[in-house]
């Protein structure tokens, strides 16, 4: 078949003037050829696409990107009816709207991707900052290797949790970019398709080119490929973009993803476990120290500060350490218009079918708002650990994976709390026997918590292993002594009550360029 993949070789940057040499030859296949070739990928591709819907073991994310005005939309308009557009999605991104705004940058990608079996066309995607920078007259080298770094770990994640991604690139020669802009203005019935973007890269077209091949070769990888698309002639960029696709979709899941480098963290020292507090506290003073701190954030919270702001709350820790009962007291002090609860099980079927982090990203809070984990994505770490739910390789890919979620959540001006509440043993057993004799507890007690109590030991090495690895500057873990409940929830709301009231002067950690913020490839 004509269309191959651009070949991952650490000296591609050297070639790269050479990247687009042949669609810039603007080769055109015979219409007898084209007919034939035709025939064979329809077939192909619905015969590939109904196995990867029975298999349901892999995503397949198909990026659009190229020269404005080479026929992108005509192309995957085309390729919609060459497959069964019922199991397609056109993810199409352009400027955002306030309720992606408020969120972190990779928000609305991750917020779309289709389940395990299923094809997503993806345009307008997260290369458009990368792209606007690199065709500027003076672009930014620095800027441009972070919006890299970033797409890199991106796509390195979805590929390691079952979504594979392919990238087209719709290229053509100067002139020919040029004819068929002119013979599309002429004819008032095609003439619509001619957007001023089309205008603005005749003008610019180099730059737009030399764009191309920079984000082409600082995101060139193995599970994420560029196909360049010949797309002068409409046969040939027909031919060319079906036989890409086909290739994906007969390629069988990846085994092993290299990961590129992780955002770089500096791990704070593991914080002192401990179950019991250094002293215990009496009811008055509890009574009017809960009714201090509880006033303090509901007056934070009604601040203007806050309300370009918002705050993600993460519970874990034992079995009956107190976490419910915390909770309780935080949201006591909140409108409940303003905070979101989240319980975190085993992921469901639905959940199941998208990568693990997906179910996260998709309840982060607007400005203004608190999200409230009980539980949460720690899961990976400690469950899935101890419980063989997941191999070696993927908790342990997970610390980074983890750290970089929450980088991106302060960089959007999200403030992470993480508390843990550490139980003692004794602690926890007359806590479950109290459970087993209250009508108001006793739901709160399975046979998972007994399980879990046998395997104490295993939990608490990968607790430690959790708790050094992922307590950072901009999202630090608190342990919090949790054998008394009304000191462990006095400290918690103190915590709480102090984030909100810095936010005036809070400043994001992590401080990378938004990669969102374009509303095309070259705007």
């Amino acid at each position: 078949m004509h269309n191959r993949v651009i070949s991952h070789h650490p000296r591609l940057h050297a070639a790269r003037r050479h990247m687009f040499s042949h669609a810039e030859t603007d080769p055109v296949i015979d219409k007898d050829e084209a007919r034939e070739l035709e025939a064979d990928l329809r077939i192909r591709l619905l015969q590939h696409q109904y196995r990867r819907l029975q298999q349901a073991e892999q995503t397949l994310l198909i990026v659009v990107a190229g020269i404005d005005g080479a026929g992108k939309g005509s192309a995957i308009n085309l390729l919609n009816t060459w497959m069964d557009p019922r199991h397609v999605h056109t993810l199409a991104f352009g400027k955002l709207n306030k309720r992606e705004a408020m969120r972190p940058a990779m928000w609305r990608y991750w917020n779309s991707l289709p389940p395990k079996g299923q094809t997503g066309i993806v345009f307008g995607s997260w290369y458009g900052a990368l792209l606007a920078e690199a065709q500027r007259k003076h672009p930014d080298t620095e800027k441009m290797a972070q919006y890299a770094r970033i797409i890199n770990r991106f796509e390195a994640m979805l590929a390691a949790e079952g979504v594979q991604v392919v990238k087209l690139w719709f290229h053509l020669s100067r002139e020919a970019h040029k004819e068929r802009t002119e013979r599309l203005l002429q004819n008032p019935e095609t003439a619509w398709r001619v957007s001023r973007a089309d205008l603005k890269a005749q003008k610019r077209f180099h730059r737009l080119r030399r764009a191309g091949e920079i984000a082409i070769t600082q995101t060139l990888r193995p599970h994420a490929p560029w196909y360049i698309i010949p797309s002068a002639n409409d046969d040939t960029r027909a031919i060319h973009t079906a036989d890409a696709v086909l290739q994906a979709l007969e390629q069988p899941p990846a085994t092993r993803i290299v990961a590129d480098t992780p955002l770089p963290v500096q791990c704070l020292p593991a914080p002192e476990r401990r179950a019991a507090p250094p002293e215990r506290i009496g009811k008055d003073v509890y009574e009017a120290q809960l009714a201090h701190w509880q006033g303090r954030i509901a007056q934070a919270m009604r601040s203007r500060a806050f309300s370009e702001r918002s705050l993600v709350l993460v519970f874990e820790g034992q079995d009956a350490a107190g976490k419910g009962g915390a909770i309780r007291r935080i949201t006591a002090a909140l409108d409940v218009r303003s905070f979101d609860i989240h319980p975190v099980s085993a992921p469901n079927a639905y959940e199941r079918s998208r990568p693990y982090l997906w179910r996260f990203w998709r309840k982060l809070p607007p400005h203004g708002k608190i999200a409230i984990f009980d539980r949460s994505w720690y899961g990976r770490v400690l469950v899935e650990r101890v419980e063989r739910l997941a191999t070696p390789a993927t908790w342990q890919r997970a610390y980074d994976e983890i750290n970089d979620f929450e980088a991106q959540l302060c960089a959007n001006g999200t403030q992470v709390l993480k508390f843990w509440l550490e139980v003692s043993k004794a602690e926890q057993l007359r806590r479950f026997k109290e459970r087993e004799t209250s009508p108001f507890k006793s739901f709160k007690l399975t046979q998972d918590d007994w399980r879990n109590r046998t395997k104490w030991n295993a939990y608490r090495n990968a607790s430690q292993s959790m708790l050094e690895r992922t307590s950072t500057h901009h999202a630090p873990w608190h342990c919090i002594p949790a054998d008394d409940k009304r000191m462990a929830r006095l400290k918690i709301l103190e915590a709480v009550a102090t984030a909100l009231e810095s936010a005036d002067g809070h400043e994001p950690a992590h401080q990378e360029p938004p990669i969102q913020k374009q509303t095309s490839e070259f705007s």
